[in-house]
């Protein structure tokens, strides 16, 4: 074993807690080391013995303390007790200020609050022959180490119980849990557990454990019969007593009953009991009353969570009516829509032929049967009607769609789609409409495009749908650009932005949600259902992409990605 002088290392010490404490209140050379031996505590009484400050001995220990053939005795009795925790006692040879002197060296394994196991070294002076106040002691530190260990066996009772019982936000576990564990801790002959009504004064008992064959689950007990006990109780306090009488079935047995509070409401209590023999002492009041308290908070966490399921619960109903409801009147209103439409082709070429009207243009053809002034008003009269009932329908398909799509019985077709020719195709019918607004209609594909395999009518319908909002919201004399590119993780990228108007930070999350429109966004005032992104949305999804909207700068811009296959569903 080298004795050479170990390099500069910090102090580990020993944290102040009770067994510092109860190592301080001995009169003799104390020290004890970790496996490691490394000095985690000297007394007062050692670096006396030595001549040393404590910061040195716990910095380095005996090796730079004492003479080398001294450490290194000292140090192999420390590490065959490490290894066997035998020959507990024995003689060590030390150089103190008046001269070598011999002591008795007597050593005991102690763990600190963390567990970690130690050896406590005792000096006497004199041999171990000599030795006479080694008894006394001994029955000090066994009844220390004892009180010890019972400590950390109690806060490690507490860490479990507490531990299980924040698991769950079940109430009725979280009571199980802590009747059960508590009688196993306590040695206990059983516990219960009540919940109080204080509306009605009622207490109930809602779980027990206990070693017994009877039992008081669902007993409900008057609060106003005993008032000596839950006014207590109701006032957050403890309260232990025996039984005077005997229990027909528990027999005379010691009692003990904490409130379950939290905040300043009592939501319930805990009783344990005893043989009369063996009462609650101040470790178990004290573990009894921390579980207690985890126990209400738990209680109301599990409660608070009840109450958010119930209202999702009621959400999902509510939302699943909603969908019902439209899902009908969709259906329900197609038919009678659509005969409109048909009978409203009559209705032109009929007066197409009376009347020789073209109803298609903004032109009225040569006047026989009516004026020009009822020419012009029959023909602005049925293309309201012909709008509107344009209009109609396409809500109502709006809606059935974005049912199927919840449900998922829309079906997709994979197709190959050269993007260089179909996309100006589809964006032809929109230089018109946005010439007539004055606004500037940009198109944008990159060349060499690879060919993108997905539902061509879904791609369609969330791209015109797009384009038509960048329509709508677009004031006179601003740009409309619609830029596809292939991204940097091949994915295709199609990017629809409008200038001259921005959607506030507070409304971007919601401008995908049915039904919802920005307000005072709208130049043209033509209003609108709301459902044209939630569908943009639902179609892209659809189809394996993801779409994302940003806004500033006087521009929004909605980007869909998609990537370049789509396997059919």
């Amino acid at each position: 074993m080298s004795l050479s002088s170990p390099s500069t290392v910090e102090p580990v010490g020993l944290a102040p807690g009770l067994l510092a404490d109860l190592l301080d209140a001995i009169a003799a050379p104390v020290y004890a080391k970790d496996a490691q031996h490394r000095w985690r505590y000297a007394n007062q009484a050692m670096c006396d013995l030595l001549g040393v400050a404590r910061t040195a001995l716990l910095a380095e220990g005996e090796l730079n303390c004492l003479p080398a053939t001294q450490a290194r005795q000292l140090r192999a009795q420390d590490e065959d007790y490490l290894l066997t925790h035998e020959a507990a006692v024995s003689t060590v040879t030390l150089s103190t200020p008046v001269g070598d002197r011999d002591f008795t060296a007597r050593r005991r394994l102690m763990r600190d609050a963390q567990g970690t196991p130690l050896v406590v070294t005792t000096l006497e002076a004199g041999s171990v022959a000599e030795s006479s106040s080694y008894q006394e002691l001994e029955e000090k530190l066994t009844k220390s180490t004892h009180k010890l260990d019972t400590l950390l066996a109690t806060d490690a009772t507490l860490k479990r119980i507490t531990d299980r019982v924040r698991d769950s936000l079940d109430e009725n576990q979280i009571l199980q849990t802590v009747v059960k564990e508590l009688t196993e801790a306590l040695g206990a002959k059983g516990a219960n557990t009540s919940l109080y009504d204080l509306n009605m004064g009622t207490s109930t008992i809602y779980h027990e454990y206990t070693t017994l064959s009877a039992s008081d689950r669902g007993r409900v007990a008057q609060m106003e019969k005993f008032p000596e006990v839950y006014h207590l109780l109701l006032d957050g306090k403890y309260l232990q007593f025996c039984s005077i009488t005997p229990n027909p079935v528990r027999g005379r047995v010691a009692m003990f009953a904490c409130p379950i509070r939290e905040d300043q409401e009592v939501l319930g209590d805990l009783w344990l009991y005893k043989d009369k023999e063996h009462g609650f002492d101040d470790l178990d009041i004290r573990l009894v009353q921390q579980v207690a308290n985890q126990c209400a908070i738990a209680i109301r966490q599990a409660r608070l969570y009840q109450e958010s399921q119930s209202q999702v619960r009621e959400l999902e109903r509510v939302n699943t009516l909603k969908d019902d409801f439209l899902s009908t009147v969709s259906h329900e209103l197609r038919t009678p829509v659509t005969s409109m439409r048909v009978a409203l082709q009559l209705l032109g070429t009929t007066l197409n032929q009376e009347l020789d009207l073209s109803l298609d243009t903004d032109t009225l053809s040569s006047p026989q049967a009516t004026s020009p002034e009822s020419q012009d008003r029959v023909s602005r009269y049925y293309r309201i009607l012909k709008e509107e009932c344009e209009r109609e329908i396409s809500l109502i398909n709006d809606l059935l769609d974005l049912q199927r799509l919840d449900v998922g019985n829309l079906a997709v077709n994979p197709q190959p789609i050269k993007l260089p020719d179909w996309i100006p195709a589809l964006t032809y019918g929109f230089h018109a409409r946005t010439k007539s607004r004055k606004q500037q209609l940009e198109i944008a594909v990159a060349p060499d495009l690879p060919v993108l395999i997905t539902d061509s009518s879904s791609l369609e319908r969330l791209l015109t749908e797009l384009m038509n909002n960048a329509c709508k919201y677009t004031p006179p004399g601003s740009r409309i650009q619609l830029n596809v590119a292939q991204a940097e993780d091949s994915t295709l990228q199609f990017a629809v932005t409008n200038t001259g108007i921005e959607i506030s930070e507070k409304e971007l999350p919601l401008i995908f949600d049915k039904f919802y429109r920005v307000p005072s966004a709208d130049p043209w005032k033509q209003g609108g259902t709301g459902l044209g992104l939630a569908l943009v949305q639902k179609l892209v999804r659809h189809i394996d992409g993801t779409i994302t909207v940003t806004s500033g700068d006087n521009q929004t811009c909605f980007t869909v990605e998609l990537p370049l296959s789509i396997s059919s569903k």
